[in-house]
């Protein structure tokens, strides 16, 4: 059976438990394409599975991370008939990204605008469908509206400031780093606040004191207490991330005062169903704009993916601005 290089997570553990191994090619079933992956990047999930403390779902390799991919089509399950041969595709998978092959269902790949690198598309799927996903598909932001984004400088983060800029949405950031605001303040971001104690009171000092209609929260449970603080009345909030923590005490007298809304949002554990729609909205609404230039994907270091030690080391630190990729060589 031919076999594949892959990443594979022998024990839960540090970055030295990730391993370069041999595993058999899968095989693609039932309206699936098989793409040979030319490229893959990190996420904080790939961390967290590593350790022990996010397993995969099922129907996905157990001990391969990997949650988002480029590359070009390589095989077809039957009744897949959407792509040829060649045709160079992203998008995001469950599990099993970082390998040399994997298998998708046909309907939830992406096409790659000529545009771009390898490298570049593979630093799209993950951060600019979760941010695309989050604030138009269930915030609902608005064009005028203002919008507060915590660890601005993460992939996500640099993903929703670009996406608030086009949409014609004011965005403010939140960094415990100088360097990564100035960044993010390059990318479109309207004012970039220091993560520090008083970061609520800097954001209402930035608003005049009307506070945000929207957050989009990478951080988690430790800044519960100040978002709920700085929303405008009937303003929302979506958590996306839990550095922070998962647990705190929520004041629900603020909530029921200003009519707020809360939501928690993830995007590995969906249903096909809703990863399908959402790859198709996201090729017809966004993918356009990559395209023109006026998205572009916000790399932070390329490495092979015989260093993935050392890239995972990297994304540990929190020093990195935007994304790291994987490069899949011959």
């Amino acid at each position: 059976m031919p076999e594949m290089r892959a990443v594979v997570i022998t024990a839960p553990g540090g970055p030295e438990v990730l391993e370069i191994q041999s595993r058999p090619i899968p095989e693609p079933g039932l309206s699936q394409i098989r793409v040979r992956v030319r490229a893959s990047a990190l996420n904080r999930a790939d961390v967290s599975q590593r350790i022990g403390r996010y397993p995969a779902p099922a129907g996905v390799p157990a001990d391969i991370s990997g949650l988002e991919y480029s590359g070009e089509v390589d095989a077809f399950g039957p009744g897949a008939t959407m792509w040829k041969p060649g045709d160079r595709v992203m998008g995001i998978v469950g599990g099993g990204g970082h390998a040399e092959y994997l298998c998708v269902h046909e309907r939830e790949a992406i096409a790659i605008p000529l545009e771009l690198t390898w490298e570049e598309a593979a630093a799209i799927p993950e951060v600019f469908l979760t941010a695309y996903d989050a604030l138009f598909r269930q915030l609902f932001v608005r064009p005028g509206e203002t919008l507060l984004i915590h660890a601005v400088g993460s992939g996500v983060g640099t993903a929703a400031v670009q996406l608030a800029r086009v949409a014609g949405v004011h965005a403010i950031g939140t960094s415990r780093t100088p360097e990564k605001l100035r960044r993010a303040g390059e990318l479109g971001m309207g004012a970039g606040l220091e993560a520090s104690a008083d970061w609520p009171e800097k954001v209402l000092a930035q608003t005049d004191g009307a506070g945000v209609h929207a957050i989009l929260d990478l951080v988690g449970a430790g800044y519960l207490a100040g978002n709920l603080n700085v929303l405008a009345p009937q303003g929302r909030m979506i958590s996306v991330g839990l550095t922070a923590g998962s647990r705190a005490e929520l004041d629900m007298s603020v909530l029921m005062r200003k009519r707020l809304r809360i939501l928690g949002t993830v995007l590995r554990a969906r249903p096909i169903e809703e990863k399908i729609a959402l790859a198709r909205d996201f090729g017809a609404r966004v993918l356009p704009f990559f395209s023109s230039r006026r998205l572009r994907p916000v790399l932070d270091s390329v490495h092979s993916f015989t260093d993935i030690r050392e890239a995972h080391g990297l994304m540990e630190s929190d020093s990195s601005f935007g994304k790291i990729v994987l490069r899949w060589d011959p």
